[in-house]
């Protein structure tokens, strides 16, 4: 019996050793050498140094002088981030979407965008399409006293163009960006 229990343990410690040492220092020193700053979670950081945020993960803007990210099922948690899971059919999803709407409509600015009213699948993305942000600009510049063309400025000058899909603002990259004017 001994004959098998030995080289079992044997194996057993083996593959501990790679797979669950080795195989992640490997990576993670690619990674740091590759991609730091992905690696290190895309960190934001203001003037002084301080973290501000990641890049990869929205955050909640109150108040009418800042741009607003679109909805998270999760409030935001990263320990929870999610969908809501709510179907199309779902009274509770339309009561949602319909309440957001109704605080959110600019009148004569027309319906507001979709992705200011459904939340992504984790609950998390932290960018917008550039209409959803247009649609905020007019909020924006009034709240913080500035012409809605420099607020379309800045919001051109932080669009995305991703290799897949189509642009896309990083809400809190602009957010910076707007405190800093």
């Amino acid at each position: 019996m001994s004959t098998m229990i030995r080289p079992a343990l044997s194996l057993l410690v083996l593959m501990t050793l790679i797979t669950g040492v080795a195989y992640p220092l490997v990576v993670t020193g690619v990674a740091q050498v590759a991609f730091p700053d992905q690696a290190n979670g895309s960190l934001l950081r203001d003037a002084d140094g301080k973290v501000r945020g990641s890049s990869l993960i929205a955050q909640d803007f109150t108040g009418d002088a800042w741009f607003h990210p679109r909805p998270s099922a999760g409030a935001f948690a990263t320990v929870s981030s999610s969908a809501s899971n709510f179907s199309p059919s779902n009274p509770a999803l339309a009561t949602r979407v319909i309440d957001d709407a109704n605080k959110l409509l600019v009148p004569g600015q027309g319906p507001v965008p979709l992705a200011m009213l459904t939340t992504s699948g984790s609950g998390l993305d932290p960018h917008l399409p550039p209409q959803a942000i247009a649609y905020q600009l007019a909020r924006v510049a009034q709240a913080r006293d500035l012409p809605v063309a420099t607020l379309t400025q800045l919001m051109d000058a932080h669009i995305e163009r991703p290799l897949v899909g189509p642009p896309v603002v990083n809400v809190l990259e602009l957010n910076i960006a707007l405190e800093k004017l």
